[in-house]
């Protein structure tokens, strides 16, 4: 359904350290510079990418919006959260976990970026 994600990030330096390693435990390479100084972490079928606003202004959050990455596993869920709080993410919403029942619930884990976008690791368990 997308073709890209692109993030407004106040420092990409700082973000792209952040999602290199968030990203590395969910199989992507590390992100790559551009000219520009936009950050793009590509797979055959998306791109995700960093960049500073190109209105000049700083970047925030959006109101309401989450950014979600799949994840195979709960323990892939947790490195993914532990490798975000090791490279300057912060935790928000409720602690990484499973939501409903073991057969049909979900494990969920929430980050925010250095430039405070709200992320999420899904693994769907059913």
């Amino acid at each position: 359904m997308f073709s890209h994600i692109m993030l407004g990030a106040n420092d990409v330096e700082k973000s792209k350290v952040f999602y290199d390693a968030i990203l590395a435990t969910i199989g992507f390479s590390e992100g790559v510079m551009d000219p520009q100084g936009r950050c793009f972490y590509l797979s055959d079928d998306c791109i995700f990418a960093l960049s500073k606003p190109i209105d000049g202004q700083p970047a925030g959050p959006g109101n309401g919006s989450t950014i979600g990455f799949d994840v195979t596993s709960v323990e892939m869920g947790n490195a993914w959260h532990a490798a975000g709080l090791a490279n300057g993410g912060t935790d928000c919403e409720d602690a990484p976990g499973v939501r409903g029942s073991d057969k049909d619930g979900m494990y969920l884990a929430y980050l925010r970026d250095p430039s405070g976008n709200k992320l999420c690791a899904l693994y769907r368990m059913g």
